[in-house]
C-alpha cells in the first residue's frame, strides 16, 4: 500500500495550558491560551490559522467561537467527537483538508474541565443527563469507561494469567517519567505495592492507581505542509503516516467478534506500518494511550510490539523505561501528567523529536540534556528519530500515528 503523503506534512507548533484540578476558567479561555501557545511555538500569528479541528465533548467549546476570539477567518473547521482515538485521526483529517485545498494551516485543539466540570464518570458540577445509549448501560453499572472496558480486560487476565502486579508496572514506569516532568500533575514515583494497595475501582482489573488522572486543561497541535514548515520557527516534525479510527468488526458490538481481548490496533497497526514503510524496529519512542494501565498492555500486543498475552512481559522487561530501548509515555501520560484525550502524548513525542523536552536539566531550553533519568532529572531520550502514538477510544476503535524528525 503506497502512500504519496509520507513526510509531506508536519507538526509545526504545540502548546498547552497548565494541567490543574480546578482551573476556575471556561473551556473557551483555556482553548485560546493553548492555541496562542502553539502558534507562538510555531512562529505564527493567530490570523495565520485558517483551519480548525477539535475533539468536542463534555463542556468543550466550538471552533467557530474561537475564531472570533482569535480574529481569524477560517476556511475550514469541524468539531468531532469520538473519545481518545481522536487526536491521531484529527491529524489525518487536517492533512486531508490541506491536501484538498480547503485551508493551509490547521489548529487541532481539545479543551476540557475534566475534573471541575463534566467528569467522564457522569458526576461533577455539570453531569450530563442520561439519554440515548446510556439508557441501556448506566442503569446496569456501566457508567464509566473502565466499567465498560472491564469485559475485555478481565477476559485477558483469565486467558493469559495477568496479575495486578503486572499492570502496576505500567504505572510505575509512567510515574518515574513524570517525576522528571515539571508540568506533570502527579510527580511522585510510586511502587507496585502502592498501586495494588490502592482501593479497587473495578475488580479484578483496576485499582485507583491503575486509572488515569482527571484534570482541567487545553492542548493544541498545529499542522501545515512540510514545505511551509521549513520557514517556521521550529525544526519540522514530519508526519510519516497516520491511521485514524480503525474499528473491530462489529464496531460497538465488538464483543460478538472473538476474541474479545483483541482491540482495534490489531487492524490499524499493519496499515500504519505499511503506509510509513517502516517496522517496529524503527520506532524509538512510543506514546500509548493510558486511560488505564490495561490499555497499554492490550495495545502493545495489538500493534505487534509483542505477541498476544506477552504485553505483561514486554512491560516487565523494562523496555518502556527511560534509558532502555523504547521508552513509553515519557511525560507520564494520562496516568501521571494529565488527561487530555491523547493530545499530550503527541505533544510530548513532537518535543522528543525536536530534542527539546522540558525537564529538570539546567540547560534544556538550549537542547542540552544530561540523560540522567534519576528522579528530578532528565526525560529527553537520546538520538530519537521516529516516534509512534497509539490512540484508544474503546476496545473497538483506535487510531495511530508515526512521526519522524
Amino acid at each position: 500500500m503506497e502512500s504519496t503523503l509520507k513526510d509531506k506534512y508536519s507538526i509545526v507548533g504545540v502548546g498547552e495550558t497548565d494541567y490543574t484540578r480546578g482551573s476556575g476558567r471556561s473551556t473557551r479561555a483555556l482553548a485560546i491560551e493553548a492555541i496562542r501557545n502553539a502558534t507562538a511555538d510555531a512562529g505564527l500569528k493567530m490570523q495565520d490559522i485558517d483551519g480548525m479541528l477539535s475533539y468536542h465533548g463534555g463542556d468543550s467549546v466550538n471552533s467557530s467561537t474561537l475564531a472570533y476570539d482569535m480574529g481569524a477567518q477560517l476556511n475550514f473547521y469541524m468539531d468531532c467527537s469520538g473519545g481518545g482515538s481522536s487526536t491521531e485521526a484529527l491529524i489525518g483529517l487536517a492533512i486531508g483538508a490541506i491536501e484538498a485545498g480547503m485551508c493551509e494551516t490547521v489548529a487541532i485543539f481539545r479543551s476540557m474541565n475534566g475534573y471541575s466540570q463534566v467528569r467522564i464518570g457522569g458526576t461533577g458540577a455539570r453531569a450530563a443527563p442520561v439519554s440515548g445509549s446510556g439508557l441501556t448501560t448506566r442503569p446496569y453499572g456501566l457508567a464509566s469507561a473502565v466499567q465498560s472496558f472491564a469485559f475485555s480486560f478481565t477476559r485477558h487476565m483469565m486467558e493469559y494469567g495477568v496479575t495486578s502486579e503486572d499492570l502496576a508496572r505500567v504505572k510505575v514506569a509512567h510515574s518515574n517519567h513524570a517525576s522528571n516532568n515539571p508540568k506533570a500533575l502527579m510527580k511522585q514515583r510510586v511502587t507496585v505495592d502502592d498501586v495494588v494497595n490502592s482501593r479497587w475501582i473495578v475488580r479484578p482489573c483496576a485499582h485507583l492507581l491503575d486509572c488515569c488522572l482527571e484534570t482541567d486543561n487545553a492542548t493544541c497541535i498545529i499542522v501545515t505542509s512540510a514545505e511551509r514548515a521549513k520557514d517556521l520557527k521550529q525544526k519540522p516534525v514530519y508526519i510519516r503516516a497516520v491511521q485514524g479510527r480503525s474499528t473491530k468488526p462489529g464496531g460497538d458490538f465488538h464483543y460478538q467478534h472473538a476474541p474479545i481481548t483483541r482491540v482495534a490496533g490489531h487492524y490499524a497497526g499493519p496499515r500504519l506500518f505499511d503506509l510509513a514503510d517502516m517496522s517496529h524496529d524503527d520506532i524509538d519512542v512510543t506514546g500509548c494511550y493510558d486511560a488505564f494501565t490495561y490499555t497499554v498492555v492490550l495495545q502493545f500486543e495489538a500493534y505487534g510490539f509483542c505477541g498476544p498475552g506477552e504485553g505483561k512481559d514486554y512491560i516487565k522487561s523494562g523496555i518502556v523505561n527511560l534509558g532502555d530501548k523504547r521508552p513509553n509515555n515519557t511525560s507520564g501520560g494520562h496516568l501521571c501528567e494529565a488527561y487530555t484525550h491523547g493530545m499530550n502524548m503527541v505533544i510530548e513525542n513532537t518535543r522528543q523529536l525536536r530534542g527539546m523536552v522540558d525537564d529538570y536539566c539546567p540547560d534544556w531550553q538550549n537542547g542540552n540534556h544530561t540523560y540522567d533519568y534519576s528522579e528530578g532529572g532528565c526525560r529527553q531520550v537520546q538520538d530519537v528519530n521516529v516516534t509512534m502514538n497509539m490512540g484508544w477510544a474503546s476496545p473497538a476503535t483506535g487510531s495511530a500515528l508515526i512521526l519522524r524528525r
